[in-house]
């Protein structure tokens, strides 16, 4: 059990690094698309950087939290597989681990960092009366659907294919 909290610090983390190098590095459009259509129509290019290689910083962020999140997933299965985890066990482990993230994107991305401390509007602010008024971010419905429905049967589908080894 400890070590699937760690490896859902460790994802959490993980996206975090995503969404900094994404939104702050990187800042193309493009990673944007869960973003409410209206706040997409206003998002303008950004052709100049940041900084001088703010870009390549972000790419070797993003790059980094992909190698983690799959880590994440490696070591989950491997500890699985090394300690006979039956299909409940496993199943537990990765709904956890996508519990903990989903109810952090809600918390920390939605509510704390759109909603109240504007780290999305501070790197493109066109989109602030999009976000201005708003108690909680824009896809509660979505998430909600996410964290009932979509991650519980993926972890059950894992859980399963895992256990057939």
């Amino acid at each position: 059990m400890l070590l699937t909290v760690f490896l859902s610090i460790v994802f959490c983390a993980a996206i975090s690094l995503m969404l900094l190098s994404a939104v702050a590095f990187i800042q193309n459009e493009k990673f944007f698309s869960s973003a409410p259509k209206e706040a997409q129509a206003l998002l303008k290019p950004r052709t100049k950087e940041l900084f001088y290689g703010a870009r390549r910083v972000g790419w070797t962020l993003m790059l980094f939290s992909f190698l983690m999140i799959a880590g994440v997933g490696v070591i989950s299965i491997w500890d699985g597989f090394r300690s006979n985890f039956t299909f409940r066990q496993f199943f537990l482990r990765f709904v956890t681990i996508f519990t903990v993230y989903k109810l952090y994107d809600m918390i920390c991305f939605d509510w704390f960092l759109l909603c109240r401390f504007r780290f999305f509007q501070f790197y493109f602010p066109e989109v602030e009366s999009v976000y201005t008024g708003r108690k909680y971010g824009y896809n509660i419905k979505s998430q909600l659907l996410k964290l009932f429905v979509i991650f519980p049967a993926a972890s059950a589908l894992t859980a399963w294919i895992c256990s057939l080894f």
